[in-house]
């Protein structure tokens, strides 16, 4: 009787030690890594060619939003001719300045396209402008 409870307490000090190691402080996003994600995984969207998904983390009408329509419309061009055509993106984010509801971020993007025997390269530091709108940020 003496070994069971030596057990269950010892169960019961180990469940409490290791419970503790699980939770801690979540602290919130900040507005500069929020605005790093959205970046990020809009250019994982155009790895992936998900052009809607891409599309969702522009403002409607913004010149990025249609910078990804044209670039959609010139991939799916490309497919008429080729069978395979691969784009791939690697961002870099330097800065990012946050200005209340308007941000900017620093980037630098290296471009590779690929299809039939083709393939170009571009690298280009730019200047990403975004807005808040509601909670999230979403690419001008």
């Amino acid at each position: 009787m003496k070994r069971k409870c030596l057990l269950i307490l010892t169960f019961l000090v180990l469940a409490i030690i290791l419970s503790g190691c699980a939770g801690g402080i979540v602290t919130p996003l900040t507005d500069e890594a929020k605005i790093e994600s959205v970046i990020s995984e809009y250019f994982l969207a155009m790895n992936d060619q998900n052009w809607s998904k891409a599309k969702s983390y522009c403002v409607y009408g913004s010149e990025r939003y249609y910078d990804t329509c044209s670039l959609e419309d010139f991939i799916n061009a490309l497919y008429q001719y080729y069978s395979i055509v691969t784009i791939t993106f690697q961002v870099t984010i330097y800065n990012v300045y946050v200005y209340g509801n308007y941000a900017q971020a620093d980037i630098n993007v290296n471009f590779w396209l690929a299809y039939g025997y083709y393939s170009d390269v571009d690298s280009t530091p730019t200047t990403y402008d975004l807005q808040k709108i509601g909670n999230p940020w979403k690419i001008l």
